[in-house]
């Protein structure tokens, strides 16, 4: 498993269920980010891809 497959896995695994919908919160991205040594844009994309909404959002990096 390469790191991007370990990065999509990891976000997955953080994202949570609400109202029927995947959603992470922003702190949550930016651990990963840290984490993962990848920029937080990187957690956004992947986002997108997996259609999971980023909720929560401090510094509105994410809309």
């Amino acid at each position: 498993m390469c790191r991007s497959d370990n990065l999509i896995n990891a976000v997955l695994e953080r994202a949570q269920e609400i109202d029927g919908r995947k959603k992470l919160a922003c702190a949550e991205a930016f651990e990963l980010a840290q984490e993962f040594g990848v920029e937080v844009a990187e957690i956004g994309h992947i986002c997108n891809q997996q259609n999971i909404r980023i909720c929560k959002c401090q510094l509105g990096c994410f809309q």
